[in-house]
């Protein structure tokens, strides 16, 4: 394991002298721009741990992504390699068809101070859920990013994350009406306390979300990857391809239903993967929203 390799992944050449806001900033964006969210080791008959060697190997050096515990934990390594005070925090998702956070923590994120300041950092959520920069931990300021408006609150040593977001235009009308599509204007995405956590505190969640039929990731087969102007999300076999604020404060998404055969090409050259086993995708519907 070494950053050279690493950085040669997410292709930063920026400079490292600092360890300010700004250089945090722009290994975070290569990183969400080069390596996917994804979770299709459990559709290919593969299993996800969570030993940082092996999630090395895997993003690093098999040109993989993965989901939170793989991406945020190869991150922290490197911030804390780099010498950024980073700690491990554990985070609640949102369910917004049950309207309720989950009872168990399933999300892996950061907090890195910088300059006395602390901020949020989540290269693992995916979709139109992930943000772009480090978020300051503070409570009720919008944060406007490319992606839409985040915003923390706190209530009593609990931290909620949301985002406001845009209208969307969808040129083929057939998939106006998908379960993929957001419909609310604001989203609630997870809570979170600030209470430090190790990645063994994970390994519980790990191996349910991977195997357990009520799992929404054995559900899906999901693969998003952001990009220069939005994002591209692979989810079962239907290609969605995100432009944010395309026109007049409008983002545009575009549908695609793929055939089989057009799935291992569309992964090599949408989102960069080459997969070792066979993908068998699969899209349970009413459970996922971009």
């Amino acid at each position: 394991m070494n950053l050279e390799e690493y950085f040669t992944r997410t292709g930063y050449k920026g400079s490292l002298e600092k360890l300010d806001l700004a250089t945090l900033t722009g290994i975070f964006q290569h990183h969400i721009r080069a390596i996917p969210f994804e979770n299709l080791s459990i559709h290919c008959g593969e299993r996800i741990t969570l030993d940082l060697t092996q999630v090395y190997t895997k993003i690093v050096q098999k040109k993989r992504g993965g989901w939170c515990m793989e991406n945020n934990q190869l991150l922290a390594w490197v911030l804390k390699t780099l010498g950024y005070n980073t700690t491990i925090l554990g985070a609640y998702v949102y369910n917004p068809q049950l309207n309720v956070y989950a009872t168990h923590m399933t999300h892996l994120i950061m907090k890195v101070v910088v300059d006395g300041t602390a901020y949020i950092v989540d290269a693992g959520f995916g979709v139109s859920y992930q943000m772009w920069q480090p978020m300051e931990l503070v409570s009720g300021k919008d944060q406007p990013q490319t992606p839409g408006i985040f915003r923390f609150t706190e209530d009593n040593g609990i931290w909620y994350y949301e985002k406001i977001r845009r209208k969307q235009y969808i040129p083929n009308q057939s998939f106006s009406n998908s379960d993929l599509l957001e419909k609310r204007d604001r989203r609630n995405i997870y809570l979170f306390s600030l209470e430090p956590r190790t990645v063994e505190d994970f390994q519980f969640q790990c191996s349910y979300l991977q195997t357990s039929p009520e799992s929404l990731f054995t559900k899906k087969s999901i693969c998003t990857l952001q990009t220069a102007d939005g994002f591209r999300a692979l989810i079962g076999l239907t290609l969605s391809e995100t432009t944010y604020n395309y026109k007049e404060n409008v983002d545009l998404v575009e549908f695609t239903t793929l055939k089989d055969e057009e799935v291992e090409k569309t992964l090599r050259e949408k989102f960069g993967l080459n997969l070792e086993s066979k993908l068998v995708p699969i899209n349970i519907k009413g459970i996922y929203t971009i």
